[in-house]
């Protein structure tokens, strides 16, 4: 009876400590979980920014980037949007106009799309057309949203480009650096990282998931 009450005795003081290590390492080990999707690279100077649908923040932080000459131009992709009853590309358009930049500077392709892969897969076309064999582009979306965007233009775009990822500042999300603690922000990060996981999971094993 002693022996077991001694082995108790252990067992619960390592559950204890192991408790107490996950209450004091929990943020960060969760701040780890969300830098994992956030990438930020140097901002260099590139041919276009290619804006990836979403809410005007977006576009907005592009016009910046712009404006301040990391870019040639501007692409705005994706059409109807249901959410925002508007068409994301042409949305997109006006706000940059309406911002100073000229309408040469702008490309929009209002084809339908269901997810970021359609969306850069557009961007591929347009260079595809113009007949261009290398070129830089700078990806802007939301910062939870950048592992997945740059797993997807490097899948897509192959030795074809090089990409910037350039998230949007996350004080000018909705969004917060401590995901934890906001219910949009957790919400965010267990769909993209299940979206994540989706789309991996579909090139590397077609036909399961």
């Amino acid at each position: 009876m002693k022996g077991l009450q001694r082995t108790l005795a252990i067992a619960g003081l390592i559950i204890l400590i192991i408790m107490s290590a996950l209450c004091i390492f929990r943020n960060q080990i969760y701040s780890r979980i969300g830098d994992f999707l956030i990438i930020q690279d140097p901002q260099v100077r590139a041919d276009m920014i290619h804006v990836i649908a979403g809410d005007d923040y977006h576009t907005e932080y592009a016009i910046q980037l712009y404006k301040q000459g990391y870019a040639q131009s501007i692409i705005f992709t994706d059409g109807w949007c249901k959410f925002h009853n508007y068409f994301h590309s042409e949305h997109g358009l006006q706000l940059a106009l309406e911002s100073g930049v000229p309408h040469e500077a702008i490309i929009f392709d209002d084809s339908p799309v269901l997810s970021t892969y359609d969306e850069t897969l557009l961007v591929k076309i347009y260079f595809d057309e113009q007949h261009v064999q290398r070129y830089l582009i700078i990806v802007v979306s939301d910062p939870f949203h950048m592992r997945r965007a740059q797993w997807t233009n490097q899948h897509i775009f192959s030795k074809q480009a090089s990409i910037i990822m350039a998230p949007v500042p996350i004080d000018q999300t909705p969004y917060v650096q401590q995901w934890w603690t906001d219910k949009p922000s957790r919400h965010y990060v267990a769909v993209e990282y299940k979206k994540l996981y989706n789309i991996i999971s579909a090139i590397n094993y077609p036909g399961h998931g």
